[in-house]
């Protein structure tokens, strides 16, 4: 029963980051209209670069799919680790509103590496 849970758990948040990840191509998710200004700037200065963007997106789709398969679990959640810290940083520094479902999405990304403590073993030797 452990291992179902923990499989929806990977599979939602795996799916969850192929849909960022896509949206940061397709751009089919509108921006809430309600973004304090601190944020629209910060998107701006993002979009502005140019190469930020697709970058992230390309990292959290490569990173999602990893993440639904069980053999590429590790890889995956370690990928998506840089992207998930910068979420939740932004969501502690900009705009607290989203804070608790960043910190709920970052406890399941700690799970997922807990999970796989084995495979990351030889980076500490």
């Amino acid at each position: 029963m452990k291992n179902k849970i923990f499989f929806v758990l990977s599979l939602l948040f795996g799916l969850l980051f192929i849909n960022a990840g896509l949206n940061k191509f397709f751009y089919y998710m509108p921006m809430p209209a309600n973004l304090p200004e601190k944020m629209q700037k910060a998107m701006a200065a993002f979009t502005e670069i140019g190469w930020i963007m697709p970058l992230t997106g390309a990292v959290e789709v490569l990173g999602g799919l990893l993440i639904i398969i069980p053999k590429t679990r590790a890889l995956g959640a370690i990928m998506i680790l840089p992207v998930m810290v910068g979420i939740l940083l932004t969501n502690i520094v900009q705009d607290t509103s989203g804070l608790p479902f960043a910190a709920v999405l970052f406890i399941i990304l700690i799970s997922i590496m807990l999970q796989n403590k084995e495979k990351y073993s030889p980076l500490f030797k």
